[in-house]
């Protein structure tokens, strides 16, 4: 592009690497540090995220009342052993279809299958198939994971770790804000009375857009590279990755405890709503149980995301920036600690839902970049396979260890909720440990050279 010639600007392809250099580098840089040819690729990742998590939390507020008025907030935690149990066919598929496709398709690929599958449960639902609600609920935490796990196996493809670590937090605002924009969305939904299926469609739409926008974002960056999307290896598949990297293991094992806190406080939180929903209802028979949840849970998630969004945005690129990975690491398990110590003191439903928003806002953001930066040193069947195993089977079976500390806690010990959240404290401290051992390690393998370009 001549510099002289201002006319450049207005002809050149908007998605060749150099077109249209400024405008979006100068406004992400009021969020980190985005050089001028990464600027249009990082808005793209951004606003990608942002539609993906928005048609996320349409399925999850729906999700919510199905489940709870189909089975209680018990069923909801048993219900993690299911997505477990399908998980262990899925990832091995996944990677199959990983190596015999190029990025692209295996982009477009998945995010089809998903887009069919929110279809059929929309005919099923108005056929009034029995006992959809359980099976939406296993489906949406398997779409979540597998979703998420693939747009960040991507992002730490197209970027190496030094630009991974000043870009992620950045791109993971598009989460952030798409998380309440879906949330708020539902829960308006809901409050006018309408139908959990009728909201499928919304989703379609929105995993239709990030359809589009992985097709130009892969049309840009090919041009940029010079073996654009190459297909991975036909070598081991996730599990098999997984076993083999004692790294891995170790993001395997945090991932495991992490989960195990967070469901385990969401059991706390469900039960809480489903007891004051039936004191509600006690008192009025005309109280509408399953529209009091979801108009709870769409305010719940918007509240949790808003917060999320101020940290994405003013905290967590700084936090990297002057404490490095061990400032992004060690900063959710510290909340979590608080969190779940005023809930074992006796705090009410008012006080744990204000702790859970602390806690789960915290996740989203800044816990969530630290996780994909712990992929950064790593190969790229690693970031594809391996990464895809972990953040989908391994978060999942977190979920069923909490199904059982939650069958033992209610069926065989009859505890409260206040013994739940002293197990999650005694949870939190190991997790702090897991994550000074895993923080070396990252450190060590970058000192070495380890990390792929």
């Amino acid at each position: 592009m001549n510099a002289n010639n201002p006319n450049d600007s207005l002809t050149a392809n908007p998605f060749e690497a150099d077109a249209v250099p400024h405008r979006p580098s100068t406004l992400l840089s009021l969020f980190g540090d985005v050089r001028e040819h990464e600027g249009l690729t990082v808005l793209l990742l951004l606003a990608n995220l942002f539609v993906m998590l928005a048609g996320y939390y349409v399925c999850k507020t729906v999700r919510e009342p199905l489940i709870l008025t189909g089975g209680g907030a018990e069923m909801k935690s048993y219900a993690a052993a299911g997505q477990a149990l399908l998980l262990m066919g899925f990832v091995p598929l996944y990677g199959w279809f990983a190596s015999r496709v190029d990025r692209i398709r295996l982009l477009l690929g998945v995010s089809l299958f998903f887009i069919v599958n929110l279809e059929l449960f929309w005919l099923a639902g108005r056929a009034g198939v029995p006992y959809l609600g359980i099976a939406f609920f296993i489906w949406v935490g398997i779409f979540n994971n597998a979703v998420i796990a693939q747009f960040w196996s991507y992002g730490n493809d197209l970027f190496d770790k030094p630009a991974g670590e000043r870009l992620f937090p950045i791109i993971g605002i598009g989460a952030t804000l798409g998380s309440p924009v879906g949330a708020w969305f539902a829960g308006e939904l809901f409050k006018r009375g309408a139908n959990p299926f009728s909201l499928l469609q919304v989703a379609v739409a929105f995993l239709s857009v990030s359809m589009l926008l992985y097709w130009l974002i892969d049309r840009r960056e090919g041009r940029r590279r010079s073996q654009p999307g190459a297909r991975l290896d036909r070598g081991q598949h996730g599990f098999a990755l997984l076993l083999n990297s004692p790294y891995l293991g170790m993001i395997c094992l945090l991932l495991l405890v992490l989960n195990l806190v967070n469901t385990t406080g969401e059991y706390i939180l469900s039960s809480s709503v489903v007891q004051h929903a039936d004191q509600l209802g006690a008192a009025d028979p005309a109280f509408n149980k399953g529209a009091y949840i979801g108009a709870f849970y769409g305010n719940y998630f918007f509240w949790v995301n808003i917060l999320a969004v101020v940290l994405q945005s003013v905290v967590a690129s700084r936090l990297v920036k002057y404490f490095g990975m061990g400032g992004a690491l060690f900063a959710l398990p510290f909340v979590a600690l608080g969190a779940y110590g005023v809930l074992a003191a006796g705090a009410g439903l008012a006080v744990a839902r204000v702790a859970k928003t602390a806690e789960n806002a915290t996740d989203y953001s800044i816990m969530n970049v630290a996780r994909q930066m712990l992929w950064l040193p790593t190969s790229r069947e690693e970031k594809y396979k391996a990464k895809q195993a972990a953040d989908t089977f391994i978060v999942r079976s977190g979920d069923v260890l909490s199904a059982v500390l939650v069958w033992v806690g209610t069926v065989v010990l009859g505890v409260g909720y206040r013994e739940f959240a002293f197990a999650n404290v005694m949870l939190v401290a190991m997790w702090i440990g897991l994550s000074y051992i895993l923080l070396r390690e990252y450190r060590r393998r970058s000192d070495r050279g380890l990390t792929p370009v």
